[in-house]
């Protein structure tokens, strides 16, 4: 039998670790663990000492993590999950009973408005004791696959196969694939002379090669912070925007759509969890229901 050396971090510790990175000091963690402060110093030295790094910056404006700290916190949290988990799962076979407990979701933002409903409904229809928690995390940077990567999430909802690499030790999963197309106010005559109203999260990575291609796209001249602002804007006559097809669900009569032709970009959207989390009874309930609507998104 394995046995837990000296170099071990018990759980209590990794807890420690988290509370300090969530609450940005030493004294504020130990309001939040019920210990005192002195106690939350003794086991950040003892994981330090264990780790042999330091994980945090200490100032008088508080606590805040190293490289080394952001990697050992991403860790323990994925680990305190992990038995969090393991306790749910031991004790719904031991009754066998329907799983429960909380599933940690991160979704883009149009993800969330169109893709997520359908699949919660059927979802919490056959597991009612599966307790969805829904995070929109922004498309850019790391987006919601970092948060997976980071322990925040059990399973992200995320655009794949871009130029921002997959962070290292997840599993992801392609459901569909969505197109960019041209949107603008309705009855203008030649969109294309339109000014471009973008956003941030428009995934210019998926679009760069084809975006360099096209000499009638003109630099932004309106910049918009998420999806919905920019078919606002549009809708009012501000300019025209290229937008992926999730975005554009829903959208209102005053703009018009137009296909980008058969060499269009696109983007693909799929799923992204941790190896370990992949075996979970709630993560496999939640992607068969991702997996069963899929479909419906495939044909854009």
């Amino acid at each position: 039998m394995a046995r837990t050396t000296d170099s071990d971090l018990a759980p209590h510790e990794l807890r420690v670790l988290v509370a300090v990175t969530d609450t940005g000091g030493f004294s504020a963690a130990a309001g939040i663990l019920g210990v005192t402060q002195s106690a939350v110093s003794h086991s950040v030295r003892g994981s330090e000492r264990k780790i042999g790094a330091v994980l945090f910056e200490r100032s008088r404006a508080g606590a805040r993590p190293t490289p080394a700290g952001e990697a050992a916190v991403a860790h323990a949290r994925r680990i305190l999950r992990l038995l969090d988990v393991l306790a749910a799962e031991a004790r719904d076979a031991a009754r066998s009973g329907p799983a429960e407990g909380p599933l940690r979701i991160a979704a883009f933002r149009s993800a969330a408005l169109h893709l997520l409903p359908p699949v919660l409904q059927p979802l919490r229809a056959r597991h009612p004791g599966i307790e969805p928690r829904v995070r929109i995390v922004r498309e850019t940077g790391r987006g919601t696959a970092g948060e997976v990567a980071d322990g925040k999430a059990d399973i992200a909802i995320a655009t794949l196969g871009g130029t921002v690499p997959l962070p290292p030790g997840l599993v992801a999963s392609v459901l569909f694939e969505e197109p960019y197309a041209l949107v603008h106010a309705a009855g203008h005559a030649a969109p294309r002379t339109l000014p471009l109203v973008d956003w941030a999260e428009n995934c210019g990575s998926y679009t760069r090669a084809w975006w360099a291609a096209q000499d009638w796209i003109p630099e932004a001249s309106v910049e918009a912070e998420d999806d919905g602002a920019v078919l606002s804007l549009v809708s009012g006559g501000h300019g025209m925007a290229i937008m992926p097809a999730l975005s554009l669900v829903g959208a209102p009569d005053s703009v018009r759509i137009t296909d980008l032709g058969p060499e269009r970009p696109t983007r693909q959207v799929g799923y992204v969890t941790t190896p370990e989390l992949a075996g979970s009874v709630a993560v496999r309930a939640f992607v068969r229901e991702l997996r069963a609507e899929a479909p419906r998104w495939a044909h854009f």
